[in-house]
């Protein structure tokens, strides 16, 4: 068996693998799903129950109808000679290294955003609709859809021509340079996203509930946040579903609300809420998972630096032409592969800070309540599957789930009563 139909079996299995675990997933939510769990009593019923099944069965349909075309297409991109025709195409126009890399990556970026939005299209206004969370307009699509090329399109082209740049001026030390310049633009992009990106795409208005915004500043400021400004951003033209988030570097902060979290809850409920996020930073999880994913990209653009030197990848794939940029693309291929290990590994890393950050929101609201408040609305909205299986969560999952966060909150010490306001 050649290194090349190797690589394709290992795929193959790995898929596999990630379909016995949805499946698995989702038979476990059928036999449990209809229970209510301890702590939802009064919050849930069977009614919202059978909808939150059938919504994550809407989804796991889904998602492995498209899960199961992007597998096609990307072994037929890879194995069936589309890649090697598409990167001879690229030679022919006998373009300059640069601008060649460029169109390279551009074009296949354009082709993945048509050939995806389809899929798109039919989760948005079929699974959402039906399920009472989209929003959206036809034409607020069309207008995001166009946006995000656009956007997608300058930066590709600017990351690009800076890394291939950098491979023609430092042939020999090129992958560390490119990894600096890596680092330094996510950095950069953490910065200037929620003052230029995001509005683009969403409006900011200031909260007009000032006792909200006052007990927000003292809350935050117990930890030592300095908050610029508390924003409520209009996610209801897209979506019902609720979220919060902190941006800025450093200790001062801008806090967004969705507009839908601030209809669901009380305020004590996203005081909660931000105490998490807050707890995030007092732990300095942003940086801790900034760094280790870093200092992972650090050792596979080595890894990837060393592969590039030789010319197996030319050989085990069949290419006609072993251009820097294909070669790219196999790399990508082969680390989608190998990493998989890495996919449990980095949640369960997120779900420890998840519970410390849970910690540190009822150390600082003394309101136990209020949390687990927050955490069954948020449940109830976003019709959150209540009854994962063990291994799918474990694998999967990013928080722990909602009925062990609860658990979590209900063993912490806490007088029950906010100390807030």
């Amino acid at each position: 068996m050649g290194a090349a139909t190797t690589l394709l079996v290992l795929y193959v299995l790995k898929e596999a693998f990630e379909y016995l675990l949805r499946y698995a997933n989702f038979r476990h939510m059928k036999q449990c799903g209809s229970t209510v769990p301890s702590g939802f009593e009064g919050e849930i019923d069977e009614h919202l129950l059978e909808k939150a099944i059938a919504y994550e069965r809407e989804k796991t349909r889904f998602g492995f109808v498209a899960s199961l075309f992007g597998n096609v297409v990307a072994i037929l991109f890879i194995y069936g000679g589309v890649l090697d025709a598409y990167n001879s195409w690229i030679v022919s126009l006998d373009w300059p290294f640069i601008p060649a890399g460029i169109a390279f990556f551009l074009l296949l970026s354009f082709a993945n955003a048509i050939l995806t939005s389809p899929f798109d299209l039919y989760r948005t206004f079929k699974i959402e609709n039906a399920f009472g969370f989209n929003t959206a307009t036809p034409r607020l699509w069309v207008k995001d859809f166009v946006k995000s090329q656009l956007l997608s399109a300058i930066i590709i082209a600017l990351v690009a021509a800076v890394g291939f740049w950098i491979v023609t001026v430092s042939p020999s030390f090129w992958w560390f340079w490119v990894w600096v310049s890596f680092v330094i633009f996510s950095l950069f992009m953490m910065y200037i996203s929620p003052y230029v990106i995001d509005p683009l795409f969403n409006t900011f208005t200031p909260i007009e509930d000032q006792e909200l915004v006052c007990r927000i500043r003292l809350l935050l400021g117990k930890v030592g946040i300095t908050v610029r400004r508390v924003f409520k951003m209009d996610a209801s033209k897209r979506s019902r579903h609720t979220n919060a988030y902190f941006s800025g570097i450093g200790k001062v902060k801008r806090i967004v609300l969705y507009d839908t979290l601030l209809e669901s809850m009380d305020r004590d409920q996203i005081l909660a809420v931000l105490a998490h996020e807050a707890g995030h930073w007092k732990r300095k999880h942003v940086a801790k998972i900034f760094v280790a994913a870093q200092a992972v990209s650090f050792f596979a653009f080595y890894a990837g630096f060393r592969i590039l030197q030789t010319d197996v990848l030319g050989e085990w794939f069949e290419v006609r032409h072993e251009t820097f940029f294909a070669k790219l693309v196999l790399i990508g291929f082969i680390g989608g592969i190998v990493s998989l290990p890495v996919v449990p590994l980095s949640n369960y890393l997120s779900r420890k800070f998840e519970r410390e950050a849970d910690r540190v929101a009822v150390s600082m609201t003394g309101d136990k309540n209020a949390m687990i408040g927050a955490l069954v609305k948020l449940s109830k909205d976003n019709l959150a599957n209540l009854h994962p299986h063990p291994l799918y969560a474990a694998f999967y999952y990013s928080h722990p789930s909602v009925v062990r966060r609860i658990e979590h909150i209900r063993k912490l010490e806490g007088d029950g009563g906010t100390q807030i306001g």
